[in-house]
């Protein structure tokens, strides 16, 4: 990802990165609710690990963004 000379994202990148950012919270919380409703145990835990999967894209998005 281009940077400037002080290691600073412009704003078009930090744009992009503030749409996935909220894109992948937006997918945590929709698997996490979907996993409440559920009442197969197959559904449910495909639910919960999609869940899972966003909040970890989540979480390695923020940790790039403050790292730069």
């Amino acid at each position: 990802m281009p940077t400037n000379a002080n290691n600073q994202m412009d704003s078009g990148n930090l744009k992009v990165i503030e749409d996935q950012l909220n894109y992948e919270l937006l997918m945590n919380k929709k698997y996490s609710t979907y996993a409440e409703y559920c009442t197969d145990t197959e559904l449910k835990s495909l639910c919960q690990q999609s869940a899972q999967t966003h909040k970890q894209h989540y979480n390695d998005l923020f940790n790039y963004l403050n790292s730069h």
